[in-house]
């Protein structure tokens, strides 16, 4: 009875699917995305944390309760109102800008940062309004060959960080990206280097704590390498879907994390000392049972900091100028990312019509917006769309009880973080190179005879895993389709919302001096 009213209300068997086909593509979108559970408080406590461990350990459990909370309304407003299979959360690039951009960077208070993302939210719900309609008119106008290059950029995107978590390719100063230091699988220890410098003085740049001698963080053999484990599970996942396996990267990632922590396997992605971001545990470690349950606690610091008197209270002119610019750039990036996202990934689940327009979309970027609301004002930078939802869809998710299931999961985080903590980094990322090999088949799509559609098409695709961002890739896609058609001559087929387009990117990347055009607008008008 439970399963015919869902899915009464769903329609997932009308769609081709089943009850428990959809519960399963939600797991399996949520296991290739749990890792925002912990990588998005690490990272944002490096800018709302006191720098003390009580203080970084309270601005930790305040984000974690954040990012879980508004990953879950996100995800069950999008899966009940819009009844699409696409899961949100706080998007990674947005929480490093605003860590690194914003808060260290340009010297803002992370309680105006908030109020940014909170009124770049209500920005975002009021263009996607179906009265206003701006965010559907401005996909809807983007040329189909652009959209499908997306979406082929966005399987290039995910298969490049696939890659990097599993330990597969490493950045290199020479070459920019090169194969992972193969040779040492098997031989050599991973640790700390003699002279590696712990804490540096932020003013002075003096090093104040310096690691004397090399020590040894572990060695591990063949058997242990969490990059050949990883690759493993990738081709075993892809056996089983070629034999028609339902669940098949679900069972490759449990299967990945179980013989990784009965073998206390490497996790090359988090081995900070040797150049990866260390967010987690340089080894697979199975969870104590004792601790894997936890109980939350509501946040004291974050909650409603935005309109605090460190928030929206210490808006002056002064310092409005940079607050309008970290906004725009909130919007921008929010507005590229989840289009981009929706529309691919709503292609490859079939939401896309003979229009070449994406079904319901109005509610699925309300959703996106109501989650960005909610998130700033929780304590969590922008909430968006996000690209591994393609994994569920790729799992056969149809309707949008796969993102009700993400978004339940997302909040069992709350209770469950040591178990999610400990699913290394190599076994989740098994599944997003499948899935980026699966989104490249929308690259077919394109016509590659079209000279005027070829190159912009191509840099699309390409600027996305290159300049690791959704948005930048779109934005110059859209910069060079126009530039290419005004270059033949064709302007009656540049349509108002592209010609618009291309000048606000063109504004937004390029300006005088060491400023984009809108900072220096905003100059000018004396902010």
């Amino acid at each position: 009875m439970e399963n015919a009213k869902a899915d009464e209300y769903f329609g997932y068997t009308e769609k081709g699917g089943t009850f428990d086909g959809e519960i399963r593509a939600g797991f399996t979108t949520f296991l290739t995305m749990a890792y925002i559970l912990l990588v998005n408080p690490a990272m944002l406590t490096v800018a709302i944390g006191d720098g003390t461990e009580a203080g970084n350990a309270a601005a930790f459990a305040d984000i974690l309760f954040a990012t879980a909370v508004a990953a879950f309304i996100g995800c069950t407003v999008m899966g009940l109102w819009a009844n699409l299979p696409f899961a949100l959360a706080p998007g990674m690039g947005l929480n490093a800008y605003f860590t690194f951009g914003v808060v260290l960077g340009m010297g803002i208070a992370w309680e105006v940062a908030l109020f940014a993302v909170f009124v770049e939210g209500i920005l975002f719900m009021i263009m996607s309004l179906p009265q206003v309609g701006w965010r559907t008119a401005m996909i809807n106008s983007i040329p189909t060959d652009l959209k499908i290059a997306t979406g082929a950029g966005i399987g290039m995107f995910l298969s490049i960080i696939g890659l990097r978590e599993m330990g597969w390719i490493r950045d290199d100063s020479a070459t920019l990206v090169n194969i992972a230091d193969t040779e040492k699988w098997g031989a050599t220890s991973y640790g700390i280097p003699d002279g590696w410098c712990f804490e540096t003085d932020f003013d002075t740049g003096e090093c104040l704590d310096v690691q004397n001698g090399y020590f040894e963080l572990g060695n591990y053999g063949l058997h242990q390498e969490g990059a050949i484990i990883g690759m493993l599970a990738l081709i075993a996942i892809a056996v089983l879907m070629a034999r028609g396996i339902k669940g098949a990267m679900i069972y490759g990632i449990i299967v990945a994390s179980l013989y990784g922590w009965a073998v206390g396997a490497s996790d090359p992605y988090n081995f900070y000392f040797e150049g990866a971001p260390g967010w987690g545990s340089h080894e697979a470690t199975a969870p104590a049972l004792a601790s894997i349950v936890s109980m939350p606690s509501m946040p004291e610091t974050t909650l409603f900091a935005a309109f605090g008197d460190a928030g929206m209270g210490a808006l002056e002119k002064s310092n409005m100028g940079d607050f309008l610019l970290v906004m725009i750039a909130f919007l921008f990036v929010d507005i590229f990312d989840t289009s981009g996202t929706l529309y691919s990934v709503g292609r490859q689940a079939g939401y896309v019509d003979e229009n070449d327009e994406l079904m319901n979309s109005n509610e699925a970027f309300m959703s996106d917006a109501a989650a960005t609301i909610v998130g700033g004002m929780l304590g969590t930078s922008t909430t968006t769309t996000y690209i591994e939802s393609a994994a569920g869809v790729e799992d056969g998710g149809k309707t949008g009880l796969v993102a009700v299931t993400v978004g339940v999961l997302m909040l069992s985080g709350l209770f469950l973080t040591d178990l999610f903590a400990a699913i290394p980094q190599y076994a989740m990322a098994s599944a997003l190179v499948i899935v980026g090999a699966m989104m490249m088949r929308q690259a077919a799509d394109i016509d590659w005879n079209d000279a005027e559609m070829a190159l912009p098409a191509f840099i699309t695709m390409v600027m996305m895993p290159f300049t690791y961002s959704i948005a930048d890739g779109i934005a110059w896609g859209i910069i060079s389709w126009v530039a290419i058609k005004a270059g033949m001559g064709k302007f009656d087929e540049i349509n108002k919302v592209m010609g618009g387009l291309c000048v606000l990117m063109i504004m937004f990347y390029i300006g005088p001096g060491d400023e984009s055009t809108f900072g220096w607008i905003l100059g000018l008008a004396g902010f």
